[in-house]
């Protein structure tokens, strides 16, 4: 329970976070701060658990044969508490950082929703749980980086980082899916027991580049570096935190993670070891000639992640201990780093370091502070970059390889730290050092002690894991790796010094190498006109953006039509194209089930349904509203058809969406363009051209084949025995397992649930989206009768005493539908309770009930209705839905999967026995969602045919003034 909490926490606190007023800082800041804390509380708790068990699971049945799975041993328990005790700093940091005039509890909403993403990548038990929390965290970045939404480099970086981090998940889900196959299962357990299967498998290859594309990408590995320096347009504490410990973490912490299953062949070290020294090399170099103070921590953040992954892709144990314990050295002087840019930036209003200069003598405690974080990064000894530095010099020592990279990765690790060495100089000495800065926007002072708190505990720990680093995080550590390697854990030592051996000479010469290298920048004053800077990443990355919006507008206009009729030709021809692939290959399987005799009665209902069906295409070329009859007919020969076949479920079904259409189309087809005038202005009307006449033909053949294959495909069916298929499954099964004599209904809100709430999850969308259409539309004003200066000049006539008996025959249809909408409501209440053991269900009952509402409107008039109404079809949308969700959820409590059904049998007094079912209460959710997406639909339309138009004279209820004003008013 406790992992369930760790990662439930920030979700519910970014859920609250996210109701409290703009103006809530500091009870934003306390509950993401108690947040952070309660997670790293419960993660220490769980130490002695994880030391002495090695791993601590815990499993919900969710849906399909997939566990909600949370997993912690060492590795997740190192990174796990990094991301919790560093979110602790940042919130606390964040809260001094984040302006009055920002909306702060957004702000703190966003990262705890990150947080909680982030933990769930770490804590998952299961692969695609892991791409779900994976995905997760790119869209809650996202956010973060555009949270100053009003500045475009904002949007731009933060549009990057999806569309780079997005595609590179979906190519890791493609991945994790040929991993599970190749494994036999999702679950972690059963992916490390088949991992030298899985490196053997023809398979192996493809899983590899593309898990390898969703690592790189989120680690802003070469050649998808570009997008990280993008980002640094988000808020300062985003910036920490996401460099540190979350997002970018997460490329490398997969790689550790799937080490023991994918590493160990020649195709793992080139991909992922040549991608981490392509941006080992890469990132220190650009870093020694950025301005920015961000850009500097960008860049470095490249090199030092290129580190990690060039450590990972050694295939070595030793070079894999090195990695984790270079990522955990790595958060702290980096957060630290981060922590002082932005008090800079916020205490002199600029991070160029061009015009900085002297900040020490007004700012000591943070130029301090820096000054000790800056030599961490560049590896200075006695401090922790220094170690996990040497173990990786020692790493690419003493790589067993017989081709050139044996002798080329010492060289370039000492280049690359070199030039670390440099920029870490360059960024200090620059901003804290030298003359004193004029000019600057603010006046520099020292920021509140408790926002340098978060970058002093962080430098504290620099030095303390720099002298005593097996104290500090030798347990941890050696947690970490046993979980990855097991009984092939290598010794290692963690101790300061070694002796005098190749590695600490490299350090050595890579500090004086770096502080020569710097001083003969200073002297040149480079500004990075090399070649490497014209390979622009985020200029290739715009080009390829605009290229392929070129090729898709270029594709629409020759491959894509705006005419619907054309579009849904295609649509047809595709659909037939996808059913005849498989039947080309198998045949028509023919039942074996004697026919019936033809009855003559059904044989005429179908003719009569047939002629209605040619008169709606016939008369849709002259009279819509007569096709619209036809149409009609045709549908209710369809309803008539279910009932023949003994469906009652879906002739009930059937009839109610007909019911509906009409209306829908009624409303809708005076918005319609004309397209015949002949004959209402007397003239015969003119013969179509032959190409539309060839059109026609072309249309009236795909009907015909396609009419004659859905006919086929419905004879072969009922040409089935009973037992062949899944129908012997539900039907034997309906009552036993979910309490239910209606089969089809016990297959919609129990077996199939899952679909049944993803598909009204849909229409709610769908409703939603039609209404905000509609909400914009304006139609042209000759395309309404009156015209649009005839209304504007007409003035409403006060009633007349002598035509009130006319008035008052014209109102009785009103008041009879008015009594007849209880009635209404009883009969869908009836169908919705029914609907478990008979036909019927939410979706009919549903139906029944907006279709009595919609006749309100058309009787009574909408301002009559809306303002008697007390729920909107907004509210019955989210009602239905939470229903619906929050009754699978409750299954959860019985420790049975998601939307399993819960029941419960009893006797009660004076009414006997009684069963009651949860899935009556998922029925309620479809029932409530129907009601409100239908009506919500139907009355935009409504509200499109008053628009512009005299309401009704009568006074509306008190309180709805405004809808009377939005209902009379224009745009």
């Amino acid at each position: 329970m406790k992992l369930a909490l760790i990662v439930l926490l920030p979700f519910a606190g970014s859920l609250i976070a996210s109701f409290l007023p703009a103006h809530a800082r500091r009870t934003g800041a306390a509950l993401a701060g108690l947040v952070a804390l309660a997670c790293t509380g419960l993660l220490a708790s769980l130490y002695g658990e994880v030391a002495q068990a090695g791993v601590v699971r815990h499993a919900v049945p969710w849906v399909m044969g997939l566990d909600f799975s949370l997993r912690l041993d060492g590795l997740a328990w190192l990174f796990a508490a990094l991301v919790s005790a560093m979110g602790a700093l940042v919130v606390l940091y964040a809260h001094y950082y984040m302006s009055p005039e920002d909306p702060v509890p957004r702000f703190f909403s966003f990262f705890l929703g990150f947080m909680g993403a982030m933990l769930g990548v770490v804590l998952s038990g299961n692969l695609i749980q892991l791409v779900f929390f994976w995905e997760l965290t790119s869209l809650v970045s996202f956010m973060l980086i555009a949270y100053w939404n009003h500045r475009i480099d904002a949007r731009r970086g933060a549009r990057m980082a999806l569309i780079v981090t997005g595609s590179g998940g979906l190519a890791m889900l493609a991945g994790v899916i040929l991993l599970g196959q190749m494994a036999g299962g999702y679950e972690l357990d059963q992916v490390f027991a088949a991992g030298a299967a899985i490196r053997e498998h023809p398979w192996y290859p493809a899983a590899l580049a593309l898990i390898a594309l969703g690592a790189l990408t989120k680690s802003a590995q070469f050649p998808f570096h570009f997008w990280l320096p993008h980002a640094m347009a988000a808020p300062t504490p985003v910036s920490a935190y996401l460099h540190s410990a979350t997002m970018v973490k997460a490329g490398v912490f997969l790689l550790a993670r799937l080490w023991p299953v994918l590493a160990g062949t020649e195709a793992w070290f080139w991909i992922i070891g040549g991608a981490g020294l392509a941006s080992l090399v890469l990132g220190a170099y650009a870093a020694a000639f950025q301005r920015d103070m961000k850009g500097v921590l960008a860049y470095s953040t490249i090199s030092h992640l290129g580190l990690i992954t060039l450590l990972l892709g050694l295939n070595s144990p030793l070079a894999l201990v090195a990695a984790v314990f270079h990522v955990v050295n790595h958060a702290t002087f980096k957060a630290s780093l981060f922590m002082a840019t932005g008090i800079v930036d916020h205490e002199t209003g600029t991070r160029d370091m061009e015009r900085l200069g002297g900040l020490r003598h007004a700012m000591p405690l943070t130029a301090s502070l820096a000054l000790v974080a800056a030599a961490a990064m560049a590896g200075v000894p006695l401090l922790n970059g220094f170690l996990s530095k040497e173990m990786f010099f020692a790493e690419t020592v003493f790589l067993d390889r017989a081709d050139p990279s044996h002798f080329l990765l010492p060289l370039l690790a000492v280049a690359s730290s070199m030039f670390s060495v440099a920029y870490s100089l360059r960024f200090v000495l620059k901003v804290f050092f030298g003359a004193r800065a004029t000019g600057l926007p603010r006046q520099p002072h020292e920021p509140p002690r408790w926002m340098l708190l978060p970058s002093a505990l962080l430098v504290l720990a620099c030095l303390v894991v720099g002298i005593l680093p097996g104290w500090a995080l030798g347990a941890p550590l050696a947690m970490a790796a046993y979980s990855m390697l097991g009984n092939d854990t290598p010794t290692y030592s963690l101790a300061v010094w070694h002796g005098v051996n190749l590695p600490l000479l490299m350090s050595a010469v890579a500090l004086a190498g770096g502080t020569a290298l710097y001083l003969v920048l200073q002297r040149q004053r480079a500004t990075g006109v090399l070649f490497v800077f014209r390979l622009d990443g985020k200029r290739a990355f715009e080009w390829s953006l605009a290229r392929l919006s070129a090729y898709a507008g270029w594709l629409v206009e020759h491959a894509a039509s705006r005419r619907l009729q054309m579009q849904l030709l295609v649509l047809v021809l595709f659909a037939v194209g996808a059913v005849m692939l498989p039947l080309w290959q198998t045949g028509v399987p023919w039942g074996s089930l004697s026919r019936l005799p033809a009855d003559p009665a059904f044989g005429l209902l179908w003719l009569v349904g047939g002629l209605c069906a040619l008169g709606a295409a016939y008369q849709a070329k002259y009279h819509r509203l007569v096709a619209l009859i036809f149409a009609g007919g045709a549908g209710l020969a369809t309803v008539l058809t279910f009932a023949w076949f003994s469906a009652p479920d879906l002739a009930l079904t059937q009839a109610m969406v007909e019911v509906v259409t009409t209306l829908l189309l009624l409303l809708g087809l005076r918005w319609l363009p004309r397209r015949i005038q002949a004959q209402e202005e007397g003239r015969p009307p003119e013969r179509a051209p032959l190409r539309a006449r060839l059109r026609r033909v072309r249309d009236f053949a795909v009907a015909i084949c396609v009419g004659a294959g859905m006919a086929l495909l419905s004879y072969v069916m009922l040409t089935r025995p009973v037992a062949e298929g899944l129908a012997p499954f539900f039907l034997t099964q309906s009552l036993p397992q979910g309490a239910g004599l209606n089969v089809v209904n016990v297959i919609l809100v129990d077996f199939r649930g899952f679909d049944t709430l993803g598909e009204i999850t849909v229409v709610g969308i769908v409703a939603l989206t039609v209404y905000a259409l509609l909400r914009r539309f304006r139609p042209a004003p000759e395309s309404v009768a009156p015209p649009l200066q005839q209304r504007e000049q007409a003035v409403p006539e006060p009633p007349d005493p002598q035509r009130a008996l006319p008035d008052a025959y014209l109102m009785l249809p009103a008041v009879l539908i008015r009594l007849v909408l209880p009635v209404a409501v009883l009969v869908s209440i009836f169908f919705l309770l029914r609907g478990h053991n008979a036909p019927g269900g939410g979706f009919v009952g549903g139906l029944v009930l907006a279709t009595a509402l919609l006749v309100q409107y058309m009787f009574s008039g909408v301002i009559w209705t809306e303002a008697r109404l007390r729920v909107l079809p907004q509210q019955w949308i989210a009602f239905g839905l939470l229903a619906a969700g929050l009754t699978g959820a409750g299954a959860w409590l019985a420790a049975r999967p998601f939307l399993s059904a819960l029941g419960w049998h009893g006797e009660l007094a004076l009414i006997g026995d009684i069963h009651l079912s949860t899935v009556l209460a998922f029925d309620l959710g479809v029932y409530m969602l129907v009601v409100g997406a239908t009506s919500l639909i139907l009355v935009a339309l409504a509200h499109q045919s008053l628009r512009g138009q005299h309401l009704q004279w009568r006074r509306p209820a008190e309180g709805n003034a405004k809808r009377r004003a939005e209902e009379e008013g224009t745009s």
